[in-house]
């Protein structure tokens, strides 16, 4: 069953009230958050018109704050984010049902373009990334959270970091002539995988990609978007390529690239509000501003409204691909801490 079926109107009336009942609920029950808000002068009756009316936290607040709406006593899982400078990481506290409800609501993002099937997996990356099962760096959750939508898992690099091209020949002769799932962060991919299936004549013209993360080290070597799909499409085949848009703290909601591979959209649960970085107002389609993500996934933690670190347009309205807003990610904030899961990897490419 689709999650990409809601209308932006359809979204605004059906997701509203759950997000309006997710901040009293965090109110409630993280004192951080209470504060907060009261600082802000937002009233415990407050009431909410739209979506963009909703009180948002800077991402930036979960590196400085441990807010959560557990007790202690009821975590189950930590997350940290790939944070490389400035205050640290963030720490993403989940129990048991918002760690359960993440990886089904990720899992029905993607079987959108997976369909219902768990298929044979290129993990472009290292097994060793996702050795600590308790507490993951951001590039491990979503290895690990990845590897669940696949079998037969098998790593492009080995444990020195060094691409393992006989591994993926097996993998390819034996599973290459059917559907097949890749997953990878995007500079990874483009290095690990395209330029060894480049040498290496490889054919991956049944793959399906999944990528994500940061693109400035392949900006640097004059690769967007459009080269990125171009050179796979030419040069090993691979036509069926989908970036993703997500960040650990909104842990499980992911905005995900549309078949034509130009704009990103919205899962049912989720809406994306583009503001003026001066006047916090909604921008209109094709002015860019800072964007902020929302999603009624977090329970555990008041993550459900949060202004990121970056840049982004709206690209349309019920106008695209898929029903609902549809955007681009144009990079990071001047001055916002560079922390694209990529680009904290420390391998050959480093």
């Amino acid at each position: 069953m689709s999650v990409f079926t809601l209308s932006q109107a359809e979204r605004e009336k059906h997701l509203l009230p759950q997000l309006a009942e997710l901040t009293a609920h965090h109110r409630e029950n993280s004192e951080g958050y209470e504060r907060i808000l009261s600082s802000l002068g937002i009233a415990r009756d407050a009431e909410f018109a739209s979506i963009a009316e909703l009180p948002w936290l800077p991402v930036r607040m979960f590196k400085t704050h441990d807010l959560r709406s557990i007790p202690e006593s009821e975590i189950f899982k930590t997350l940290t984010s790939s944070g490389t400078t400035g205050a640290g990481a963030s720490r993403i506290y989940l129990d048991k049902a918002a760690a359960g409800a993440q990886t089904k609501q990720l899992g029905a993002t993607l079987q959108e373009v997976l369909g219902g099937e768990r298929l044979p997996m290129l993990m472009v990356d290292t097994i060793g990334i996702i050795k600590n099962r308790r507490s993951f760096s951001a590039r491990g959750a979503g290895v690990l959270g990845m590897a669940n939508f696949g079998r037969k898992h098998t790593y492009v690099l080995d444990e020195n970091d060094q691409p393992d091209v006989e591994a993926v020949k097996t993998f390819l002769a034996t599973y290459g002539d059917k559907p097949f799932l890749i997953f990878g962060f995007t500079f990874m991919v483009w290095q690990y995988l395209y330029e060894v299936a480049r040498e290496h004549k490889l054919d991956l013209s049944n793959g399906i990609l999944i990528h994500s993360g940061g693109w400035k080290k392949l900006i640097d070597r004059a690769v967007d978007n459009a080269e990125f799909r171009r050179r796979f499409k030419e040069d090993t085949g691979l036509t069926r390529i989908h970036n993703y848009y997500g960040m650990i703290e909104q842990i499980g909601t992911v905005f995900l690239e549309g078949p034509s591979g130009n704009s990103l959209y919205c899962p049912d649960f989720a809406d994306v509000v583009i503001r003026n970085p001066e006047t916090w107002e909604e921008q209109p389609v094709g002015e860019p501003g800072v964007i902020e993500v929302v999603s009624t996934l977090p329970h555990s933690y008041p993550g459900h409204v949060l202004l990121t670190e970056d840049l982004g347009v709206y690209n349309g309205i019920d106008d695209g691909d898929w029903p609902g807003k549809h955007f681009s990610v144009m990079g990071r904030l001047p001055k916002a801490e560079a922390r694209g899961c990529s680009d904290t990897f420390q391998g050959a490419a480093a």
